[in-house]
């Protein structure tokens, strides 16, 4: 897990462009580009041990630290933002209002401080709260700041002859212009200019998986001009400076030199060396497959690119939250209403009854304004008080929930699912679109050679592989079949890019590959598993083993991959002197340079073997060969290396040259490569479509590669139509999108259309334009599902903002493991990010967390929805109980002279919300449940009414609002009704008003209390805990408070008013018959409702409850493991079309349809060629000092 935290705070970023002078500018802040001395004061800083005192660094004030925050808070904002974000409530405004109005003399008929007790107690419950979950960040904060890395520093233990050594610093000490050393799977720490390395040619691998997405390794080379001799010795010996643009966002741009200071004879001068973007190491990228690099650091912290390709962690507030500040709004004005009613029905009585009531002061009425503030803070708990602290709670303890659930829990990196905020997850209960990176979130990016096809016969098994005792008996037999298998093989040992390492161990040699395409890599693995081993590399030369024979081919040439040409080719000399090319790629591109020779069937089965392929979601490549005569191929040489070096149109006149060679092949196979999902993801995503869920997949790899997931997680199905757009320019765009989009409006209307679409990054960033924008908004939220290719982490966010922009009333969702999902998971309304093996990037900015893309089911299907309805229903319900009570102030107002006077004790009316009626909400809130988790899963639909805002909308709330105002008329009018009719007691003394209050209170208590039974669908022990206790607890409070003075100075005019009460009959007799009126109406509707209106939650919870016990998955037999058995049964293999009926498909079409992807590096600083001609797998590497 130690690598996991490193990767916490890889969270953002992005940077650079020009500059080529050597004058060194004084300020960043001055200056458009950045001059960085090489050996200056990252140089003279003396590091001390870790653990000892750090003295100020003179460079700080100047370039920025390494220090990376992802906490929403620190010491000196916390209060500030906390208060903010809590009075963009409008409740707690109003409370801040009536507890000021509370001071006001002779104003509140309430006491001072009812309301601003509560009030602080709540601030005080959110800051813990908040306080809390921040922490955790700054601890993954922290992780990441003191994670390790060796600095080129001056040291006090520097060898002899030399004042610099290589010291172990934490990445927060990192500095602009330090000397890095970075080992091979580790971390770049901040932005760097790479100096050296143990590969030839001074080359290194990066995976940038973190910031773009795509799974192919890169290369990176040091600037070509930089002297030979730049080893850990000789680089305190640099002098110079750096040039390089400020930070900035750009991923794939940078332009800057290195102007290094030589004396010859005692003569300074300068040579200036330019360096790009090829040489650029960038912070979240990992060095893979060599040893060691050096890098001179450019940019640091929040300057690096990763993180300036992220956006400040956004303060998020849920749907839920924003209804509730609505209906707040509207209770806040009908309270004003009411108290201007109540005010002005206060002067026209004073004034009316002056005569009458000639006990009454004119004073207190001779003011309005202060009667107005007098029924506002009378009424003010119309709005309840208790509200804010109630959802505080049950949100943090729904968190927990969701922290501790072990059916989310991954066994295998020890990981918990992990709530980063608990103000969301009512949101989880109804997301609308599903925003999904691709790489190591569906995928784990790891692929594996699985099938083949070799003479027309089919190798491999899905699960197991192709079998080496079943090739190493057929290879026996020496037939037809048998020289086939040993061609097709040994094409897939010597076509690559792949370099072995070789590493003696104890008993033997172990070789290691290191490919820069993870599709070759597969490939070569694939072959040593079934005895092709592919054991040395030599510039002009492969050697390989086949069952231990050794053989080796000399490299003539070597054509690279382009996304164009879709193959990649190398032309060999085998070891009988034949001059071969051979070649592998696309089906398309292979079938049409296949020799006249190829045997028909042949041909024809193979095709319909890459149906098979592609229906269980495998990668296909074809693979063919030929022989070349010596005289066309020297012929040919002259002119590819012609092609090769021309400096106009050298891409094209390559690819010209290269199909010249690339005819007559004969073919050989077709291989089958795995990229092994993550377990359960093809059953996750059909759950989210059958639960309405549109799904989008946005990832940085390439077209062919996106489209291959599509299928293999049933995304994509054959039954789908693909709306393909990839174009270079605006206008092609803009009419490709109106194409689509008059063509198809007919299927795009029906609800259930079978149309995806698939745009890449070119294309999107056109049809983002303010003049193409509407019509693709139209195509894209109307299709099933949308694939976007090769976007950028920016253009991920700018389409998930693009959504919540034309679809405000939905929620967004955004998952993804990497830094470069970052900005996308935080546009979205709720992000998810995955932790892991892999780190912890995404999940550090993530508002939750989980190890698995499967997780997601059980977040959205049961925590979502469980917590959706559970919070919607407590709102409704306190909402509910205050109206119940307070509006009783009003009824009794008509009957006391609009004075203002309160029914019930002063102190009974401030635990009314605190204590009496505590306990229901947070029942409600934690432990109600319409269904089983388990038939939750079973049964997706059951997720789709949450998606429409049916819980919690206008009507629904004042629905609540109407019952609860019928509530209080059946209590206070009854109650007062029950009282007027006889003398209560049997001594013939009648009680005061504040008797008739508390029985009153009583009678609301427990009707509230019952109501709150009526609303739980799912009863427990604490459910029954929290209904019986409140009303025990009441009558305990009552019995108590009654008799506290004068032992204390509270409450003297409740003393004995317990016995009061409690002795009389028409109490007991009103509390069995007053409640179960009130409650009588809300019976009659839920029996309607339930047998009338049934809805399907409704029907399987009744078959819960009858069959005792849950309900099994549907086809659970046919919910199996394996991607391939998964994909089957949705991607039948389409027919293969006769002759007469040449199929009408794009050759587009036709690679989808075979499932045609391959992965790796185009236009790279290193060619494909160059990385073959320079290896030497036989050379001792150079140690790092």
């Amino acid at each position: 897990m130690a690598h996991a935290a490193l990767l916490c705070v890889l969270v953002r970023g992005l940077m650079l462009s020009s500059s080529d002078g050597c004058e060194v500018g004084m300020s960043d802040r001055v200056d458009s580009h950045r001059s960085i001395p090489i050996n200056g004061y990252a140089a003279s800083i003396v590091t001390p041990p870790l653990s000892g005192a750090k003295p100020p660094l003179p460079h700080q004030s100047r370039f920025r630290n390494n220090v990376i925050s992802t906490a929403k808070y620190t010491m000196y904002t916390f209060l500030p933002k906390f208060l903010f974000e809590q009075f963009r409530r409008y409740s707690n405004i109003f409370f801040l209002f009536v507890a000021i109005m509370q001071q006001i003399p002779g104003v509140s008929p309430t006491g001072r401080f009812t309301t601003a007790v509560p009030l602080a107690f709540i601030l005080m419950v959110s800051a813990l709260k908040e306080i809390i979950e921040d922490f955790k960040r700054h601890v993954e904060d922290r992780s990441i700041n003191r994670s390790k890395v060796l600095a080129l520093r001056s040291s006090p233990s520097a060898p002899p002859g030399s004042r610099r050594a290589w010291v172990e610093l934490q990445w927060a000490d990192v500095v602009v212009g330090d000397f890095l050393k970075i080992d091979s799977g580790r971390f770049f720490p901040a932005d760097m200019i790479l100096i050296s390395s143990s590969e030839p040619e001074r080359m290194c691998y990066i995976e940038t998986a973190n910031l773009d997405g795509e799974t192919n390794l890169k290369v990176r080379q040091a600037p070509k001009d930089l002297p030979t001799w730049m080893e850990s010795e000789k680089l305190d010996e640099l002098r110079g400076t750096v040039n390089c643009e400020l930070p900035n966002r750009h991923l794939y741009e940078f332009n800057g030199s290195i102007c290094l200071e030589q004396v010859v004879k005692g003569i300074t001068s300068t040579k200036t060396i330019a360096v790009n973007n090829d040489a650029v190491l960038l912070r979240g990228a990992i060095l893979k497959n060599t040893d060691w690099v050096y890098g001179f650091v450019i940019y640091t912290g929040h300057e690096s690119k990763l993180m300036m390709n992220s956006t400040a962690p956004p303060l998020k507030r849920s749907t839920v939250d924003k209804i509730t500040n609505k209906q707040i709004t509207m209770m806040g004005i009908i309270l004003v209403v009411i108290s201007l009613i109540s005010a002005i029905s206060s002067q026209i009585w004073n004034h009316g009854a002056v005569d009458v009531v000639w006990y009454v002061p004119k004073a207190k009425y001779a003011n309005f304004g202060l009667d107005f503030l007098t029924f506002v803070i009378l009424y003010n708990n119309l709005i309840p008080i208790s509200l804010q602290v109630a959802l505080e709670v049950v949100r943090y303890i729904q968190a927990s929930f969701i922290n501790q659930d072990m059916e989310m829990y991954h066994a295998e990196t020890d990981t918990h699912a992990n709530a980063r905020t608990s103000n969301l997850n009512e949101e989880l209960g109804e997301v609308k679109y599903i925003f999904s990176d691709k790489t190591g979130t569906l995928t784990c990016n790891i692929m594996e050679f699985k099938r083949c096809s070799i003479g027309g016969r089919m190798f491999g098994h899905a699960e197991t592989g192709v079998d080496p005792q079943e090739i190493r008996a057929l290879l026996t037999k020496k037939d037809a079949l048998a020289k086939q298998i040993m061609d097709f093989f040994t094409l897939v040992a010597v076509c690559h890019t792949v370099v072995p390492e070789i590493s003696a161990s104890e008993c033997d040699e172990e070789i290691t590959y290191q490919a820069a395409s993870p599709d070759e890599g597969a490939l070569v693995k694939g072959a040593a598993h079934l005895g092709f081993v592919f054991t040395r590399r030599k510039p002009a030369e492969c050697a390989i083993e086949i069952f231990g024979e050794p053989r080796i081919y000399q490299i003539l040439n070597v054509i690279d991959f382009t996304s164009a040409r879709k193959r990649m080719s190398i032309v060999v000399r085998a070891p009988d002197g034949r001059i071969l090319i051979m070649c592998k790629g696309a089906d398309t591109m292979i079938y049409e340079r296949l020799s006249a020779n190829n045997d028909p069937h042949l041909t024809a089965t193979v095709l319909e073997h890459l149906e098979v392929f592609a229906s269980d979601g495998l990668r296909t490549l074809c693979l063919a060969a030929a022989e070349v005569s010596p005289a066309f191929y020297e012929e040919w040489r002259v002119q590819f290396e012609e092609a090769s070096s021309a400096i106009h149109q050298r891409e094209e006149r390559v690819a010209e040259v290269a199909n010249r060679i690339e005819q007559n092949l004969m073919l050989y196979g077709a291989s089958a490569i795995e990229d092994r999902l993550q377990d359960g993801v093809p059953d996750t995503i059909a759950d989210l479509l059958r639960a309405n869920i549109k799904v989008w997949v946005l990832t940085g790899d390439k077209q062919e590669t996106a489209i291959n997931i599509g299928y293999s997680t049933r995304l994509l199905s054959a039954e789908m139509e693909l709306v393909v757009v990839n174009e270079a320019t605006l206008d092609n765009t803009r009419a490709c999108v109106s194409k689509h989009l008059n063509e198809r409006r007919a299927q795009l209307a029906a609800p259930e259309n079978q149309l995806g679409l698939i745009i890449d990054g070119k294309s999107l960033k056109h049809a983002l334009d303010a003049s193409v924008l509407l019509e693709f908004v139209e195509l894209a939220l109307a299709v099933k599902c949308v694939i976007c290719c090769r976007v950028s982490p920016m253009q991920k966010a700018e389409i998930v903002q693009m959504v919540r922009t034309q679809r405000p009333h939905t929620v967004t969702l955004a998952i993804g493991d990497g830094a470069n999902d970052v900005a996308m998971i935080q546009a979205a309304h709720v992000g998810v990010g995955i932790s892991g093996m892999e780190g912890l990037q995404a999940a550090c900015s993530s508002d939750y967390s989980i190890a698995q893309f499967r997780f997601l089911r059980r977040l959205l299907f049961v925590h979502g929805a469980w917590n959706h309805n559970r919070l919607c229903k407590l709102i409704l319900y306190s909402f509910h109980k205050n109206v119940c009570l307070y509006v009783i102030e009003m009824w009794f107002a008509i009957y006391s002279g609009w004075s203002g006077q309160t029914l019930f004790e002063r102190w009974t009316i401030a635990m009314y919300n605190v204590i009496f009626t505590a306990l229901p909400p947070l029942a409600i809130g934690l432990f109600d449940r319409t269904c089983s988790a388990e038939t939750r899963m079973a049964f997706p639909e059951l997720y789709r009414p949450d998606q429409s805002e049916v819980s919690l909308n206008r009507k629904t709330f004042w629905v609540w609002i109407i019952d609860s105002v019928y509530h209080s008329l059946v209590l206070y009018f009854m109650t007062m009704f029950l009282i007027d009719q006889d003398v209560a007691w049997s001594h013939g003394r009648d009680g005061g008003y504040l008797v008739m209050g508390n029985i009153c209170y009583t009678y609301v208590v427990v009707t509230v209390s019952l109501k709150a039974g009526l609303t739980i669908n799912a009863w427990s022990w604490p459910v029954h805990a929290a209904i019986w206790g409140s009303i025990l607890l009441w009558f305990l409070s009552l019995v108590t408070y009654a008799n506290v003075w004068p032992y204390l100075p509270v409450g003297a005019e409740m003393a004995g008013i317990d016995r009061m009460v409690l002795s009389s009959g028409l109490f007991w007799f009103g509390l069995i018959l007053i409640p179960i009126t009130a409650l009588l109406l809300d019976l009659v509707f839920e029996i309607v409702r339930r047998t009338l209106f049934k809805t399907l939650a409704m029907s399987i919870r009744e078959s819960e409850i009858e069959n005792e016990e849950p309900i099994p998955l549907p086809n659970a037999k046919l919910r199996l493991n394996e991607t391939a058995r998964l994909i089957r049964s949705v991607f039948r293999p389409l027919p293969r079309p006769t002759p007469t009926e040449p199929p009408e498909c794009s050759r587009q079409d036709v690679e989808m349809k075979h499932g045609y992807a391959f992965s790796a590096e185009e236009h790279g600083v290193v060619s494909q060629g160059e990385i073959v001609r320079h290896a030497d797998s036989t050379r001792q590497k150079p140690k790092g000092q």
